[in-house]
């Protein structure tokens, strides 16, 4: 494979909250990269420590595009302003990725081979302790949850297909955001970029590619299970891990994709892991009220006939 990373343009989409020194180191290693990006667009999701500050500091000394919004709209909410601020640029790629990473140097050096032959693509990232992290790159479609993965799944050939997002370096190239259009802003947090990856899977061939380019800056508490790593959460996000099952049910059914008793399975398992969670890493059970609120408002959008899924952008250029 062959690639040119100075030969391609590439908008950085940052989403922050209220992490401001988790922001400062990661601007400083997008100014470290040993080939620039075109574009930084960074989305303050309306913090209230120093995080203008920082933003601040670092305009005009990296291609900075501030959007300070007046009110937290989540992760999703945050990508998809994102992501429309840099389509809206001369880029070729949008890079994603949250405030609590740091890309390594040759990044985009790694990755342009890939970039020459995959539209949408996710290279690896360490952990906090410096070891490989495992993503959970595959959605099981009829069950409606990501698959975690065991043993090696690269291969010689240095890649595996990737059918679920993470919004923790997901480059994807804007030609399929046309076709796919924007992140959902609905999810608020949770799903989104699972099911974002989904449907760029759906458009075009995508892939995890084995080459580090990120590393992750925020310590969380783990459990390792099996194959999967637990971390520890908030109440926000067990809420909303089962609410937005709705959107989740929505996408597939809108694909010809919806396998009723399946995704119950899959709901239900999400149910049990999340369970799982709190008693094995943090140890408690009070929490468990949000898991059950959130199943029960996503029985109540389940019947809302008007839901649409997000629309395309435009024709491919």
């Amino acid at each position: 494979m062959t690639g040119d990373a100075a030969a391609v343009r590439v908008a950085v989409v940052v989403v922050t909250y209220d992490r401001a020194h988790l922001l400062e180191e990661l601007l400083a290693s997008i100014a470290a990269l040993t080939v620039a990006p075109a574009h930084v667009v960074v989305v303050d999701n309306a913090s209230s420590d120093d995080t203008p500050e920082v933003l601040a500091r670092w305009t005009g000394r990296l291609p900075l595009e501030v959007v300070r919004l007046t009110e937290n709209t989540g992760g999703a909410g945050g990508f998809s302003t994102g992501v429309e601020r840099a389509y809206a640029t001369d880029a070729d790629w949008l890079w994603l990725m949250d405030d609590d990473v740091a890309v390594l140097p040759d990044a985009l050096d790694r990755l342009a081979p890939w970039m020459a032959r995959f539209r949408c693509l996710t290279g690896r990232k360490y952990d906090y302790d410096g070891r490989p992290f495992r993503w959970q790159n595959r959605f099981d479609e009829r069950l409606g949850v990501p698959r975690p993965l065991a043993g090696d799944p690269y291969g010689a050939q240095g890649w595996f297909p990737q059918t679920a997002g993470n919004f923790e370096g997901m480059m994807i190239h804007r030609d399929v955001v046309a076709r796919i259009g924007l992140p959902d802003p609905r999810f608020f947090i949770v799903w989104d970029d699972a099911v974002y990856g989904w449907l760029a899977h759906l458009a075009t061939e995508s892939a995890v590619v084995d080459a580090f380019v990120l590393r992750r800056t925020r310590e969380l508490r783990q459990q390792q299970v099996g194959a999967r790593n637990l971390n520890a959460t908030s109440d926000l996000y067990r809420f909303h891990v089962m609410r937005n099952r709705a959107y989740v049910r929505g996408y597939l059914r809108a694909h010809g994709r919806l396998n009723a008793a399946g995704f119950a399975a899959g709901t239900a398992y999400t149910f049990a892991k999340e369970a799982a969670r709190l008693v094995l890493v943090e140890r408690r059970l009070r929490g468990i009220g949000r898991l059950v609120s959130g199943w029960l408002a996503a029985r109540a959008l389940m019947r809302d006939t008007t839901w649409r899924p997000m629309p395309p952008l435009e024709e491919e250029r």
